[in-house]
C-alpha cells in the first residue's frame, strides 16, 4: 500500500468503527479502518442482525402453530433447523457485503489485519501473525468491541456449554436448555428456543429478570414468559456444571437449597467484557477500569489523539450507542462541536416475545435521584389495534417529573414496542413536556395511541381506560 499516513485510523470495523469511518470520510478526513475478521463486527455478523433473523423465524412458526386464532388453517407445521440457520447467516452475509460497499463508496481505506497501538499516532498491523505494515495517524479511534464474559467454573466449551456464537448456529434443536443470565441476550435466546419447542430454564442471580428494566415491566414480562412455559429462577446461582455423555447437569442454589437440573445444552449469557488486551494500550497513557477503556462523552481518552467508542468504552453495550459515539467522536475531531453523548437518552430493546423497550430513568431510579414523579400506564387490552392483531397483553409506562413535566423515562412490554420506543426518544431529545405530548395527534388505529394514553394517564386525563 502506498498510503501509510492518515488523518484518522479506526481499529475495529463493527457498528461504531465503520460508522465513524463513514462520517470521518464525509468530513473530508483521510480515513482508514483496520479489521481482522468481518466488517460489521459482532453485531452484524454474530449479534443483533442474525439473532433477529432467528427470532423472525420463531415468530412466524408461532403464528403458524396458532393459525386457528386468526381463522386460518395450517397443517403439518414444522421447521428445518439447518434452513433457519442458513437464512440467518445469509442475512448477515448480505449486510457484511453492504458495509464493504459503503467503505468503497466513501473512499475509506480498509486494512485487513489486526491493529494495535504502537505508541501515540502509530498503528501496527499483523495479518495471520505476520507484520502487515505500520501506519501513522493524527487521531486513532479504538472500536475493538467486546466478547462474552466467562464465569470461573462455568466456562463455555463450544459443545455443551455455549456462548451466543454457538447458540446462533445449532446443528439441531436441543430438547432442553439452561440459560445463565436474564439480560437481553439470555432472554432473546430463551424466547427463540422455547418457541421452537425446547424446554427452557432461565437462572438469574439477581432478584429481577431483565435487571436494567423498570421493575413493573420486568414483572409483566416474567409472567408472560412463565405463562408460555419458560421456567425462571431468580435470586439463584449456578454453582457448577457437570458434563455428561448426554448433556450437562447444573447445580443451582437459590439461597435456600441446591437443585440439580439436567439439560442437553447450556447458554452462558452473563454479559460481555471489552477487548482491551493486545491493542497496545501499554504504549500510551490510556486508562482502563474494570475491563473497559475510560473515555469522556466525546470518546477522548487520557492519551491525546487516542479515542475509544462502542462496547470497549463501556455500557450500555449497544450497537446504536456505538454508532452515535462514533459520529460524535469524529465530529469533535473535525471541530464541529457536537453534543456529548447523553446515555440517558439511549433506548434499549429486547426482541423476545413479548418485546421490551425502554429509554431514560425507571420509576425507581427517578425517585432515587430525588424527583417527585407522575407515572402513567396504559394496557394493550385497551387498544383496538392490539386487539385486532391478537396481541392484547402488554403495557406502556411513562415517568414524568411532577414539578416540570419533563419526561424522565418510558418503558414498554408487548408487541412491536421496539419500533414504538423511538417516539419517546425523540420527545426526550427535544425536551418535550407532558403538555406537548398530550397535544400531539396520534393516528388511529395504531399501537402508538397507547403512548398518548400513557401520557394522559399520568395527568388524570386517560380516555380509553
Amino acid at each position: 500500500m502506498s498510503e501509510t499516513s492518515f488523518d484518522v485510523i479506526i481499529i475495529g470495523g463493527g457498528p461504531g468503527g465503520y460508522v465513524a469511518a463513514i462520517r470521518s470520510a464525509q468530513l473530508g478526513l483521510k480515513t482508514a479502518i483496520v479489521e481482522e475478521k468481518h466488517l460489521g463486527g459482532i453485531c452484524l455478523n454474530w449479534g443483533c442482525i442474525p439473532t433477529k433473523a432467528l427470532l423472525r423465524s420463531s415468530e412466524i412458526y408461532h403464528y403458524m402453530q396458532n393459525a386457528k386464532d386468526y381463522g386460518l388453517t395450517a397443517d403439518k407445521v414444522g421447521y428445518d433447523t439447518e434452513a433457519i440457520v442458513k437464512r440467518s447467516r445469509a442475512v448477515a452475509a448480505q449486510l457484511n457485503k453492504g458495509v464493504g460497499h459503503l467503505m468503497k463508496k466513501n473512499k475509506v481505506t480498509v486494512i485487513d489485519g489486526r491493529g494495535r497501538l504502537d505508541g501515540p499516532g502509530k498503528v501496527a498491523v499483523k495479518k495471520d501473525g505476520k507484520d502487515a505494515g505500520t501506519y501513522k495517524a493524527k487521531h486513532v479511534i479504538l472500536a475493538t468491541g467486546a466478547r462474552p464474559r466467562a464465569l470461573p467454573g462455568l466456562e463455555p466449551d463450544g459443545d455443551k456449554v455455549w456462548t451466543y456464537f454457538e447458540a446462533m448456529v445449532p446443528k439441531e434443536m436441543p430438547k432442553s436448555l439452561l440459560v445463565i443470565g436474564s439480560g437481553a441476550i439470555g432472554i432473546e435466546f430463551a424466547s427463540f428456543y422455547h418457541t421452537m419447542g425446547v424446554e427452557v430454564t432461565v437462572v438469574e442471580i439477581l432478584d429481577q429478570i431483565l435487571p436494567v428494566e423498570d421493575a413493573e415491566i420486568a414483572a409483566h414480562a416474567r409472567k408472560r414468559f412463565e405463562k408460555q412455559g419458560i421456567e425462571i429462577m431468580t435470586g439463584a446461582k449456578v454453582e457448577k456444571l457437570d458434563k455428561t455423555k448426554s448433556g450437562v447437569t447444573a447445580t443451582v442454589n437459590d439461597g435456600k437449597e441446591s437443585r440439580k437440573i439436567a439439560v442437553d445444552k447450556v447458554i452462558s449469557a452473563v454479559g460481555v467484557t471489552g477487548n482491551i488486551e493486545d491493542i497496545g494500550l501499554e504504549t500510551t497513557k490510556v486508562k482502563t477500569d474494570r475491563g473497559i477503556i475510560v473515555a469522556d462523552g466525546y470518546g477522548k481518552t487520557a492519551e491525546p489523539g487516542v479515542y475509544a467508542i462502542g462496547d470497549v468504552a463501556g455500557p450500555p453495550m449497544l450497537a446504536h450507542k456505538a454508532e452515535h459515539e462514533g459520529v460524535i467522536c469524529v465530529e469533535a475531531i473535525a471541530g464541529l462541536k457536537p453534543h456529548a453523548m447523553d446515555k440517558l437518552k439511549i433506548p434499549g430493546c429486547t426482541y423476545c416475545q413479548p418485546q421490551i423497550a425502554s429509554v431514560g430513568l425507571t420509576e425507581a431510579q427517578a425517585k432515587e435521584k430525588g424527583h417527585e414523579v407522575r407515572v402513567g400506564r396504559f394496557p394493550f387490552i385497551g387498544n383496538g389495534k392490539a386487539i385486532a392483531l391478537g396481541e392484547p397483553e402488554g403495557l406502556v409506562k411513562t415517568v414524568f417529573d411532577k414539578k416540570t413535566g419533563q419526561l424522565l423515562g418510558a418503558h414498554m412490554v408487548g408487541a412491536e414496542v421496539t419500533e414504538l420506543i423511538q417516539g419517546y426518544v425523540v420527545a426526550m431529545n427535544l425536551e418535550t413536556t407532558e403538555e406537548e405530548l398530550m397535544h400531539t395527534v396520534f393516528p388511529h388505529p395504531t399501537l402508538s395511541e397507547m403512548m398518548h394514553e400513557a401520557v394522559l394517564d399520568a395527568y388524570g386525563r386517560v380516555i380509553h381506560m
